[in-house]
């Protein structure tokens, strides 16, 4: 189908006097500077161990309480009460033992209006993943849907003989999950490992990090050029977790926004945004603030800096 020429001149006039729809932000600007929630097509890279899921599960439990979002989760490497456990801890601030039965009840229900939960008991090609993600669509509206690792995805054996070889395979898969996103106006998001060799790959003599693994670049992702060129965001997700003091602290590195102009852009090369865990690992703080628990005080506080 030929695009229409009025069609594609009143969204350049719409680019040209600031109506397009923005991200969704969460009110501190350095990180809506870089940061916007958008239904497109993102890809998480890391190394394993990182902290990736709980990281992209805490922004949904960010965006789900900001501005009522849902979310799909698909996690072959998590159980789904791990998932919730995670989910409501998050959303109470506070870990399950410290907690009352009536506040974990009342978590859970929170918890079960914007989020579902795939249980992953049989091996899922993308083909089946995106059958069910569509079914789940169509009765429950989401907003946002997580593939938890690519990696885990079985390859489909007659795509697979269609395309001929695993790297016009991964094309077609990304390729689908765009016009997913498109077709179903929501966000999906791949949480993607990087290569063996990136593991060896260190900061040099006289870094902040000297001989620690350093974050993974686009071309490091499993797919390497695929990733870049596919996905429309793409944020890299790293812990020193070696590290004696900042193993508590997780690095965001925002590489790639494809439409600056619904907001966010790259962070700088060696200055990502960083969060630091909070106790017991129920949440996150940002500028020395806990970024979903504080007083509209704190928010303001933070807002000046």
């Amino acid at each position: 189908m030929i695009a229409q020429a009025n069609k594609l001149k009143d969204k350049i006039l719409d680019i040209k006097y600031g109506r397009v729809k923005a991200g969704l932000k969460l009110g501190i600007p350095d990180i809506d500077e870089h940061i916007r929630f958008k239904k497109n097509l993102l890809i998480a890279i890391g190394h394993a161990n990182v902290g990736k899921t709980t990281t992209l599960i805490y922004f949904y439990v960010l965006w789900a309480k900001m501005h009522g979002l849902k979310f799909l989760i698909w996690s072959s490497e998590n159980s789904p009460e791990s998932i919730m456990r995670k989910i409501i801890e998050f959303k109470m601030g506070r870990p399950i033992q410290e907690s009352t039965d009536d506040a974990i009840s009342n978590a859970v229900d929170w918890s079960n209006k914007h989020f579902k939960i795939i249980d992953v008991e049989d091996m899922y090609t993308y083909k089946a993943l995106l059958k069910e993600a569509q079914a789940i669509k169509d009765a429950w509206d989401y907003d946002g849907l997580l593939i938890d690792p690519y990696n885990s995805l079985a390859k489909d054996p007659s795509i697979l003989k269609m395309v001929g070889n695993a790297h016009e395979y991964d094309y077609q898969v990304l390729t689908e999950l765009r016009i997913f996103t498109k077709s179903n106006n929501v966000q999906v998001c791949v949480n993607a490992h990087g290569v063996t060799s990136a593991l060896r790959q260190v900061h040099y003599s006289g870094h902040e990090y000297e001989g620690l693994t350093r974050p993974l670049a686009m071309s490091d992702a499993e797919g390497g050029s695929k990733i870049s060129s596919r996905a429309d965001d793409i944020w890299t997700i790293h812990r020193y977790v070696q590290h004696n003091t900042e193993w508590t602290y997780t690095h965001i590195h925002v590489l790639k926004i494809k439409e600056t102009e619904t907001g966010a852009r790259p962070t700088s090369y060696e200055e990502p945004l960083k969060l630091k865990m909070s106790q017991n690992n129920v949440g996150f703080e940002f500028l020395g603030r806990d970024i979903l628990h504080s007083k509209k005080a704190d928010v303001t506080e933070i807002l000046k800096f």
